[in-house]
């Protein structure tokens, strides 16, 4: 090829500005048949968007389904999305996980189904439509009308779907967005009848009164499951209260609780029999029985000292001591133990209140009870409650008083002990968590509300129970959708028996859990979980298909067929209708057997029976059972871990296990969650909170997919736009690189079909970058099938160093020189191999991006290649290219170069001061060998003249081990001392010799054996004499800093021809003008650019130098060292 000018690039790429070899184009010289030219300055957001729209236009996504069709099939069952709101940013990190792993598998040469869902259901929809119409409680739903309310929740589910699929396209999830699952559609409902019938069948289905979490404002009950979402910290008001004791003339038991309003149900008081109760007289002369441990117990101060778990404002705890010594101290008269307080019967604080002297509880009654007249009243005694079914204590010393008000209509561990000990039950709270008729002037008053809490402390302290009260951090149960505070109520509700559970356990272990923790996790789940309540007193939501007779007996329909010849009214209604409320409501059936006529329970299910059938109603189970079992069990799932054990996870275990005795899945992938940067939540109030339509038009999607894809799933993601910057950079990275072979490529003709090199035209760099790139190509498979997608891209993130930073560095020179030789034919080819196949190993990751580059490099040259790099097959491994000794010689070369780079950086001699020498030592003589053979490369990376291999490590660098003192501390306690003075006097050199060699060292104190580890050890080095040294446990490098008068005038040189560079590019000038510089050369400045000036006019296409102050077009001053130099340039006209 002919020689063309001269200019000079700039680009992020490369540390320096060289002068390379380019042609200028010719009008028209672009065509199909060509590699165009790219600019480096990217929007990779406008790319986004026109590979979306290419997509679109060329229907891509159905090519790679008809191109598949057939092959083996690979399942991925899709967890829905809630379709309630638009899709935040931690949405997108799961839906990533998904389609960057479908992406690979059809790559690989698998059909896929496509199919992702939507969950519809449940009280997160009613909660947002409650928001829109100003309601405030579930009577209002009511007076409202059922049927319109959930009309409304249809609708909202189907406008927030709609976002949320526009929104997945532009995250770049490939799904067959026509054929999303509903799990308000009817085929899911009837399936999970289905589930429901055969648990009936099988004696399973129960309806219990048990005392559940319970929200107010929804009206509803809450399952072990939702119950752990909305867990929160807050502040409550404590009380210290007394209880008189009956037979004791002012004696007192002391209890504690965060829930006063409790007080008002109280039947027994709990004690542990094996603690002592120290008795102490206040004052005032009252005695009081507590738990001694807790009179000096410091409560909460770690929380309080550390500032986790605390509420900012709320005071330091004070101990009982303390309170007992500001109310005028106290004496201790003795102690007693607890089982020896057991019987003791004392006056509960609100006898007053008719509830407590109704017979067999209230409201709901036990007739037994009622019989003997036991009321809440007469059954106020001290009790031993034991240990709970894990073994443990349950009551404690700490926190309290050890003596434990026991409530068993208001708590679910009171109400175990009631069953126990055969207690009546007292439940103050109406649906709306308000005090029902009996409970005297707090009837009509909510529980939960702050002006009742302190009602209840002004009366106990007007009546003299109230001892003290506090403002107490701890963590409360609230509605995970609605925020209100939860209270504990006794109610009817549906469910489950989970005595089967071994069946659960059995397939849990026929799973691969990714990470391998997440079997463990079910199975602790499986072994403390309560029976599945599956009832939710709510409008919207799967009808549970239970319908109760007369007779008390209940009966559960299996289907819509089943319904159609059970009923007796209502069908006309119902028929046309979703089965849903109201309508399902109207329908009554008459019993198969009794003959009985049934109405519908008005509960709705738990949502996640809807989350869970979907392996079984997305996939045909009752109409095309051959299509079910072509596509059951799924491969693949992946949601976040946290909630998911005892949710989505849990419900398709359960289900599947009853239905099929199978798992459901093969392989589960959980993530953790998504954090702001500063590893808060992201809530809107605090400023943190970033919407996925923001953050896609702002950081770019492709960077998104690059962050989640890279993070460890086992860990939480920090988001945010500093982390997108870093990523941003990385995926410049990877442009830079392929616009600096477009570039060139272009201007050359570029084309890999025309000619054809041999192994023997690669030279050193080229096979080490093939090695890399097939050993890449076997990395990425492994970490894939793996589904770590994140080990893929922490390989990509040194691939991509070693391609930008050392061979396209190294190479460019091939590039840029004008003979068109066999050397430049391989660098050309060799970097084409090794884009074309990066593209499609990121392509599942980075769709959009890879997509953009391979339409250019693979589709401008072939109009008859693939049409998209996504209808490409994965990339295979070649290991016949994977040379692991040249990798290893290379990489050793590549450590000598960084660490003389640090080795300069100590001595703070910048890379444009040349240098004498460098000295370096290596363990492998080969390496050594090696190193020599390709010295140019050090002596140009480094800037030095001559390169000397030195006898011994020691020659160039000293090493001195000291004691990681807080380490050793922790191991070895008192004999810190005695290893600090051995370590001060032992051989540096050998210490770090043993652990290199093997991994620890071993001496011998005073007839005991003492290993050390690195850990354990501090590294310092000191640099030899004449030398700025850094090493490691390979390498070791000494460059000599000694500098000549020659060394010291190159060095200004070149800081001046960096300054040149500059002025030429903030000149504008093009990049192939030759110029003239205009100054008065003077000082040390100016006898070094005479004494190198042909290489300074060289280096700058500078033709002469004008010793005069003239400005010619562009002048600047800069500083070299002390000295100010002013010089002018103009460009020269031929």
């Amino acid at each position: 090829m002919a020689a063309w000018p001269f200019f000079i690039i700039y680009s992020p790429l490369f540390t320096d500005e060289r002068k390379i070899n380019f042609r200028t184009p010719k009008i028209g010289v672009y065509n199909r048949n060509m590699i165009k030219r790219v600019n480096p300055q990217v929007d990779f957001i406008a790319i986004e968007h026109k590979v979306l729209d290419f997509w679109k236009e060329n229907d891509i996504f159905q090519k790679r389904r008809d191109a598949n069709a057939g092959k083996p099939k690979w399942s991925f069952i899709d967890g829905p999305i809630t379709a309630n709101n638009p899709m935040g940013v931690h949405h997108a990190w799961g839906r990533t996980l998904k389609d960057l792993y479908n992406r690979y598998k059809a790559m690989d040469g698998h059909e896929l189904r496509y199919q992702q869902g939507f969950d519809c259901q449940g009280l997160w929809v009613e909660v947002e439509v409650e928001k829109e119409l100003g309601f405030k409680s579930k009577r209002e739903v009511e007076e409202f009308g059922i049927e319109k309310f959930v009309n409304m929740c249809k609708e909202r589910v189907r406008k927030f779907s709609g976002v949320q699929t526009e929104q997945s396209k532009r995250l770049g999830y490939w799904m067959d967005w026509d054929n999303s699952y509903y799990t308000m559609s009817d085929e899911n409902n009837y399936t999970i009848w289905g589930f429901l019938k055969k648990l009936f069948e099988a004696g399973k289905i129960y309806r219990g009164t048990d005392v559940v979490p319970w929200s107010g404002r929804s009206g509803t009950s809450y399952s072990q499951m939702e119950i752990i979402e909305g867990r929160k910290l807050v502040a409550h008001k404590s009380v210290f209260v007394r209880f008189p004791l009956r037979d004791k003339k002012n004696e007192y038991l002391l209890v504690w609780t965060t829930t006063p309003w409790t007080l008002t149900s109280n039947v027994v008081a709990g004690v542990n029999g094996n603690l002592d109760y120290v008795k102490l007289k206040a004052k005032d002369g009252a005695i009081y029985y507590f738990a001694q441990e807790n009179l000096e117990f410091k409560r909460l101060d770690k929380q309080f000292k550390e500032k986790k778990q605390w509420i900012e404002g709320v005071p330091k705890l004070k101990t009982i001591a303390q309170i007992f010594k500001e109310r005028g101290g106290y004496e201790i008269l003795g102690t007693i133990k607890g089982s020896d307080m057991v019987g003791w019967t004392y006056g509960g604080p609100y006898d007053k209140f008719e509830a407590q002297s109704e017979p067999g509880g209230f409201p709901i009654v036990n007739e037994k009870l009622k019989e003997d007249r036991s009321s809440g009243k007469s059954q106020h005694q001290v009790v031993d409650p034991g240990k709970d079914n894990m073994g443990s204590d349950i009551v404690v010393a700490g926190e309290g008083t050890g003596i434990v008000h026991m409530a068993p209509g208001c708590g679910d561990i009171d109400n175990k002990i009631g069953k126990k000990f055969g207690l009546v039950n007292i439940a103050p709270l109406d649906s709306e968590s308000k005090f029902i008729d009996k409970f005297g002037w707090l009837t009509g008053k909510s529980a939960t509300d702050k002006e009742t809490t302190q009602a209840i402390i002004d009366d106990l302290k007007e009546r003299e129970y109230l001892v003290y009260v506090e403002e107490y951090p701890h963590v409360y149960p609230h509605c995970w959708r609605s925020g209100d505070e939860l209270v504990f109520r006794l109610v009817d509700e549906w469910y489950i028996n989970m005595d089967w559970r071994d069946k659960i356990k059995k397939v849990v272990d026929d799973i691969n859990w990714i990470p391998e923790w997440g079997g463990e996790r079910e199975h602790e789940w499986l072994d403390n979980m309560s029976d599945w309540m599956i009832s939710k007193k709510r409008f919207w939501g799967l009808a549970l298909p239970i319908w109760t007779f007369e007779d008390e007996s209940y009966y559960v329909v299996g289907s819509k067929e089943e319904l159609k010849s059970l009923a007796v009214e209502g069908w006309d209604e119902f028929e046309g209708n979703s089965p849903h409320r109201p309508w399902i409501d109207k329908v009554k059936i008459k019993h198969p057997e009794t003959g009985l006529i049934g109405t519908r329970v008005l509960d709705v299910g738990n949502p996640w029976l809807d989350a869970g059938i979907v392996p079984f109603s997305t996939l045909g189970y009752n109409n095309d059972k051959e299509y079910w079992n072509e596509w059951f069990p799924g491969d693949f799932v992946t949601e976040s871990f946290p909630g998911q054990f005892r949710n989505w996870f849990y419900s398709l275990l359960a289900m599947s296990a009853l239905l099929e005795e199978k798992a459901p899945f093969k392989t589960v992938l959980g993530h953790a969650l998504v954090k702001a940067e500063d590893g808060r939540d992201m809530h809107k109030s605090w400023g943190n909170a970033i919407w996925f339509d923001d953050a896609a038009e702002e950081m770019g999607v492709d960077v998104m997919r690059w962050m989640y894809a890279s993070q460890n799933p086992e860990h939480n993601l920090l988001f945010g736009y500093h982390h997108g910057d870093d990523v941003r950079k990385k995926l410049i990275q990877l442009w830079n690189s392929y616009s600096f072979f477009a570039t060139y490529a272009a201007v050359d003709g570029f084309d890999p079909s025309k000619g054809s090199i041999e192994d023997a035209d690669l030279n050193i760099m080229d096979q080490w970058i093939l090695s890399k790139l097939h050993l890449f190509i076997k990395d990425s498979r492994e970490a894939m099938d793996q589904f770590r997608s994140d080990l893929l891209m922490k390989k990509f993130d040194l691939f991509l160093d070693e391609l930008s930073n050392w061979y396209i560095r190294r190479s460019r020179r091939r590039f840029w020189k004008s003979e068109d030789d066999g050397d430049k034919q391989a660098a050309y080819v060799v970097l084409y191999e090794v884009l074309t196949n990066v593209i499609k190993i990121l392509a599942p990751v980075l769709p959009f991006v890879t997509e953009n580059i391979f339409q250019n490099l693979v589709r401008n040259l072939d109009s008859a290649a693939l049409e998209s790099v996504h209808l490409c097959d994965y990339p295979i491994s070649d290991e016949s290219k994977i040379n692991l000794d040249l990798m290893d010689k290379v990489d050793a070369l590549r450590r000598v170069v960084e660490l003389g780079r640090s080795a300069r950086n100590k001595a703070n001699l910048k890379i444009r001061q040349p240098l004498a020498e460098l000295s370096f030592t290596v363990k492998d003589d080969g390496v050594a060998d090696f190193i020599f053979e390709q010295q140019n490369v050090v002596l140009d990376e480094l800037n030095v003249k001559s390169l000397h291999h030195a006898e011994s490590e020691s020659d160039l660098i000293r090493y001195i081990i000291k004691p990681n003192l807080p380490l050793l501390g922790k191991k070895f306690g008192k004999m810190l001392p005695q290893i600090r003075n051995y370590l001060k006097d032992a051989d540096g050199d050998q210490i770090l010799n043993d652990i290199r060699t093997q991994k620890n060292y071993t001496f011998d104190l005073n007839g005991e054996s003492i290993i050390l580890i690195r850990d354990d050890l501090l590294i310092d080095t000191e640099s030899a004499e004449g030398f700025t040294s850094s090493g490691d446990d390979h390498v070791t490098v000494g460059l000599t800093i000694k500098l000549t008068e020659e060394l010291v005038q190159e060095g200004i040189v070149r800081d001046v021809i960096r300054q040149v560079q500059t002025m030429r590019k903030n000149a504008n000038f093009a990049v192939e003008d030759r110029i003239i510089i205009y100054g008065l050369l003077e000082g040390p400045v100016g006898e070094a650019i005479r004494s190198f000036e042909g290489f300074f006019k060289n280096e700058v296409l500078a033709v002469e130098l004008i010793e005069e102050d003239q400005s010619g077009e562009f002048s600047d001053a800069f500083q070299i060292g002390d000295q100010k130099v002013q010089l002018g340039l103009k460009r020269v006209k031929f």
